[in-house]
């Protein structure tokens, strides 16, 4: 059985994925911080875009040695394998960090015939969109934020063709946040207009 690759974003309510250090954390509460950790339990590796890397990298190392409440969190990242997409040559700081030798779905491709846990993506959007378009992300979970951003780079382009999914898991947060879980489609719904009339008649 091939390994998974799991991917966890915050989005708002139209759609937007930028900058949710802007208007993320009003929303976080426990519930949040619980199906974030599960979406990554079961991950030993991770990968990244290089501006996602840059975030998690000037943070997390610094949190694991303060031994602050999330340390324990920010410990399993510094453990876990973490591969990262750039186009031009990185240094590394962060340990067990590596730049990807290859495009992502080739790597990806690759990773996922390898033995090991799952592969895990935080952030990361240019990845993510890669990965759904070759057919290769297994679930998407969607932290969607009860607010309209109203500015800011969206997960999906216009003009893409379509990517049918299929919703895996639905939990609703005090705060109104939903935290929605899908996977691809195989056989998404067909029909047309004619065929929806006719059902709502019958």
């Amino acid at each position: 059985m091939s390994r998974k690759i799991v991917a966890s974003l915050f989005i708002s309510l139209d759609g937007v994925v930028e900058a949710p250090d802007q208007w993320h954390f009003p929303y976080f509460n426990d519930e949040m911080g619980v199906a974030v950790g599960e979406g990554l339990s079961n991950a030993d590796t991770m990968l990244f875009g290089r501006v996602t890397y840059d975030s998690f990298a000037g943070a997390w190392p610094a949190r694991e040695t303060a031994g602050a409440e999330d340390a324990g969190f920010a410990k399993q990242l510094g453990d876990m394998r973490k591969i990262v997409f750039s186009r031009s040559p990185l240094d590394f700081q962060w340990r067990n960090s590596e730049q990807a030798q290859g495009d992502v779905a080739e790597v990806a491709a690759a990773l996922k015939g390898e033995s090991g846990g799952d592969i895990g993506l935080s952030g990361s959007v240019s990845v993510i969109r890669q990965l759904l378009a070759a057919g290769l992300l297994d679930e998407l979970q969607l932290l969607v934020h009860p607010v309209a951003v109203r500015k800011g780079m969206r997960l999906f382009d216009e003009g893409e063709p379509s990517i049918p999914l299929r919703l895996l898991k639905s939990q609703t947060f005090s705060t109104g946040v939903l935290n929605l879980v899908y996977g691809p489609d195989t056989a998404p719904p067909t029909g047309g207009y004619k065929e929806a009339v006719a059902s709502l008649g019958e």
